[in-house]
């Protein structure tokens, strides 16, 4: 009879577990999958050099539809975000500075991806605002562990910010930190690289070789992510993770006996000569694996006029799926698609992108992409619509100031997305600027100068967020909206500062190098850097060319600026501790010598001996000078002599640390 009960048991629970399969299956086509995407693209730099963007994109479902078992998606992001409950979060290690003269300042890789010297990181949270600052500080030891680097420090309260609507719109939940003289290192990359699904062994990720990028002008390695999956009420696609890698290469040269550099060839490059290897295909697990190739308007426009003056008709010149080829430059791969701008009508001449997709090559024939250019081309990027730099002013350890200047980029007039208002066009920038505790500035000094003639901070200042620094607490945060008429041609914004005094302890090891002041952001919220394409084509599956049609404004960081503080003697206290550490080993050892030694016993054995050895001498010197012998004067006398000499050394080394106790004291 067991035997049948055991299997009605059985068959009992399969009926009451049918309802959840059959839910499941139901829901199959709703709950989404893990999935994993990774691009290349590659564009070439008018000062001869290549832009690199890696950009890696994971996805996870809400944690409610899959539980916490990831298969792609990395678990130590989705530890981190459940545990710290994070909405958003950014985080950037960047050596070198971005070239917005050269490199442009006008497009999604400069306004995103663009970031400012040593670590850079912000986060939202999803917790009541009294835990958000201990929500921030786990976080910080946690990416710190993580990423290898010293995050940790930003744990102080006097090293982050609580922006409140410049950077960007939230309730108060978010906190910003930098960290300008941050080290970057390969310890950095290889824990960023753990977190891809192929790391560095297949698919594009595999052009990642360590001396290639870090003899680069400029990488900056950035992970960010969002997050909906808090609130089951709210649907959402869960965990977004993006991981992108920013590099500017100089491309290996072998000819380099150009006359002047208007008629000097670019660099002919490849993947093989810019980072040594090439791609054997996609990654096993990645939905996607693109390589774009992208021109810039500028390139565009001068390829166009190359091709007007030397007669060139589009008829002859037809080719990849009837687009102009130019005659400028040739590729080594032919591209499975050509996309080209569309939506520009303030511009004459669109940009243009080529793709290459990497899932058809393998070991035996991997994909190296090549470029080869025909004619020497001379062109310049986009730039933003003020060019924008920061420096100190003043002299000595005591004051100083702060400026910002502005200067005019002369963009075409239909490029300009500017307010117009009963008081005529006005051109909006935001500015916000984070200097630390010790740098006192004195926000009523604020001055506004535009073309060289000052104003009225209320006619140009619109909106104006301060809050002042606390010393050893808080750092000072200012927030201002500023609209400059359109005209102009120059603005420069001033603020005077004094320098504060620190403790010893808080000086760093290099305190002579001087201290940082973190990058401003200057944003202009009447520009976006998008790029439109065709809608029949099918931009689902690229998060790049996602990333170019996002309307995000044009944004860009200033100097870090260095800023020489009075600093101490460091080695008084070295002196110090040495020569008080010589007088009193002198005193004691004296001291313990006195009180030690016997004297007496001491003087009678030396007589003794003397007697012994020298007694016959001693007679026949006595001899020689016609004295009688003198007998040795009695041990108490000498003793007693001894004895009053040692008493006043004693007292003498006495005297001596009692005036040096009294003089340092």
């Amino acid at each position: 009879m067991a035997l049948p009960i055991s299997r009605f048991i059985v068959f009992v629970r399969l009926l009451l577990l049918f309802p959840l399969f059959d839910a499941n299956f139901a829901l199959g086509s709703v709950v989404e999958e893990e999935e994993f995407s990774e691009e290349l693209l590659l564009r070439p730099l008018p000062d001869r050099k290549v832009l690199t963007h890696f950009h890696f994109r994971s996805t996870a479902p809400p944690t409610s539809s899959n539980g916490r078992h990831h298969h792609l998606f990395p678990k130590a992001i989705s530890q981190l975000v459940q545990k710290f409950r994070l909405k958003e979060m950014e985080l950037s290690f960047t050596q070198g500075r971005w070239n917005y003269e050269r490199w442009g300042g006008f497009d999604s890789i400069s306004s995103n991806n663009a970031k400012p010297p040593g670590v850079e990181l912000w986060a939202v949270f999803d917790v009541p605002q009294h835990q958000v600052d201990a929500s921030w500080k786990n976080l910080t030891h946690a990416l710190s562990g993580l990423f290898c680097a010293s995050i940790n420090f930003l744990e102080s309260s006097t090293s982050y910010s609580a922006p409140d609507w410049v950077f960007r719109q939230t309730s108060g939940r978010l906190r910003y930190g930098t960290l300008p003289r941050e080290a970057v290192c390969t310890e950095n990359l290889t824990p960023w690289l753990k977190l891809l699904p192929c790391r560095d062994k297949a698919g594009i990720s595999e052009l990642l070789d360590r001396p290639s990028i870090y003899k680069g002008f400029y990488h900056s390695q950035r992970l960010q992510l969002t997050s909906t999956g808090f609130d089951s009420e709210v649907v959402g696609p869960g965990i977004v993770l993006e991981q992108t890698l920013t590099v500017v290469l100089q491309p290996y040269e072998k000819n380099t006996f150009a006359t002047s550099q208007e008629t000097k060839f670019q660099p002919n490059w490849s993947l093989t000569s810019i980072f040594g290897r090439k791609v054997s295909g996609k990654c096993v697990v990645a939905k996607s694996s693109n390589v774009y190739l992208q021109l810039d308007r500028g390139l565009v426009g001068e390829l166009n006029n190359m091709q007007k003056a030397n007669e060139m008709s589009v008829a002859d010149n037809t080719d990849y799926e009837g687009f102009r080829s130019s005659h400028g430059f040739q590729l080594s791969v032919k591209p499975d698609m050509i996309l080209e701008e569309v939506d520009s009508l303030r511009r004459s001449n669109p940009s243009v992108i080529y793709k290459f997709s990497v899932e058809n090559y393998t070991d035996s024939e991997p994909f190296d992409l090549g470029l080869r250019w025909v004619l020497p081309v001379v062109w310049s990027c986009q730039q933003p619509p003020l060019h924008a730099s920061r420096f100190l002013m003043g002299s000595g350890n005591e004051r100083g100031g702060i400026a910002i200047s502005f200067k005019s980029t002369k963009l075409n007039e239909g490029v300009l997305h500017s307010d117009t208002t009963e008081d005529g066009c006005t051109l909006q920038v935001d500015i916000f600027q984070v200097v630390p505790w010790y740098i006192k500035v004195y926000y009523h000094t604020l001055q506004v100068f535009v073309d060289e003639r000052p104003q009225e901070v209320s006619d140009i200042v619109h909106k104006m967020h301060v809050s002042p620094s606390e010393d050893k607490v808080s750092p000072g945060l200012m927030e201002m909206i500023l609209k400059f008429p359109c005209g102009l041609k120059s603005a420069v914004v001033t603020l005077e500062f004094d320098k504060g005094f620190l403790h010893i302890d808080e000086y760093p090891p290099d305190a002579n190098q001087g201290f940082d002041i973190p990058s401003a952001i200057i944003s202009y919220p009447d520009f976006h850097a998008s790029i439109h394409f065709p809608e029949d084509k099918p931009f689902e599956n690229s998060p790049i060319l996602a990333k170019f049609q996002e309307n995000s404004s044009v944004l860009s960081y200033t100097e870090v600026l260095l800023v020489p503080l009075t600093t101490p003697d460091f080695s008084m206290p070295y002196n110090v501790i040495t020569i008080t550490c010589t007088v009193f080993a002198l005193y004691f050892g004296s001291l313990l010598n006195v009180l030690r030694r016997r004297v007496g016993e001491e003087e009678r054995l030396l007589n003794s001996k003397d007697a012994k050895k020298g007694g016959q001498i001693r007679q026949l010197f006595a001899k020689l000078r016609g004295r009688p012998l003198e007998t040795p004067r009695s041990p108490s006398t000498s003793s007693s002599f001894v004895s009053s000499k040692l008493i006043l050394k004693v007292l003498l080394v006495a005297g001596l640390a009692v005036f040096w106790q009294f003089y340092s004291g």
